[in-house]
C-alpha cells in the first residue's frame, strides 16, 4: 500500500498487534531484556501476559513508569542505562532481546549487538522490530532508517545465525531475528 494511503497515526494503530506479535515470537522465553525501552509499554505487556522476567532497558529514564507491577501483579524493571555496557548483566543469562522502534536511534549498534551477543544463552534470540527505510516514519518524523538488508548484514558481521529479514505491516515495519549460536567453535 502507498505511504500516502496510510492514516498519519498508523502506527499508534498497529502498536498493540505488534506488542502480540513480538509476545507470539518470544512466548518461550523466560528472562527478556528490552533495548530502548522508552516507557516500558512492551515490558510490562510481557510481564503481564506471558509471566516472563523482563527487564526494559534505555539510555533515557524519564519516561518509565513509577509502578514496577503489571495489573496481574507481575513484577517487571525499567533501567536507566546505556545497551553498549551491562555489567549488570551475565553472561549467557538472557533467552531474548527486543527492540521495538529504537534500533536507529541507537548511537553505536555495532558495539550493542555484540553486548547482546554476549548476554544472550547459547541458542537465545535476538529481534529487532523497526521502522525501514523510505516508510511512513522517514516522512512523518524525518529520521534516517536502515533497509532490513543492513541490519541483517550487522547480525551477520556480529556472529548471529540463522538471521532472517522481512518486511511487515504494509511495508512499514521491518521485523529482524537472529540466534546466538548454539554451540561455540573453539579453536583446534
Amino acid at each position: 500500500m502507498p505511504k500516502k494511503c496510510l492514516p498519519d497515526d498508523f502506527y499508534k494503530k498497529i502498536k498493540p498487534g505488534l506488542h502480540r506479535r513480538i509476545g507470539r515470537e518470544l512466548r518461550l522465553a523466560g528472562h527478556i531484556l528490552d533495548f530502548g525501552c522508552g516507557a516500558c509499554d512492551l515490558v510490562q505487556y510481557l510481564a503481564g501476559t506471558y509471566r516472563q522476567q523482563v527487564s526494559g532497558v534505555d539510555i533515557s529514564g524519564e519516561s518509565f513508569p513509577t509502578r514496577r507491577h503489571t495489573s496481574e501483579g507481575q513484577r517487571f524493571q525499567c533501567i536507566h542505562k546505556d545497551a553498549t555496557h551491562l555489567g549488570f548483566v551475565n553472561d549467557t543469562s538472557v533467552d531474548a532481546v527486543v527492540s521495538m522502534l529504537a534500533f536507529h536511534e541507537m548511537e553505536h549498534p555495532e558495539a550493542i549487538l555484540a553486548e547482546t551477543r554476549r548476554i544472550l544463552r547459547p541458542g537465545g534470540e535476538l529481534l529487532i522490530v523497526d521502522f525501514p527505510r523510505d516508510s511512513l516514519a522517514q516522512d512523518l518524523w524525518d529520521e534516517d532508517y536502515y533497509r532490513p538488508e543492513q541490519v541483517k548484514q550487522m547480525l551477520l558481521d556480529n556472529d548471529f545465525e540463522e538471521v532472517r529479514a522481512k518486511v511487515i505491516e504494509r511495508g512499514q515495519i521491518m521485523w529482524i531475528t537472529g540466534h546466538r549460536a548454539k554451540l561455540e567453535s573453539t579453536p583446534s
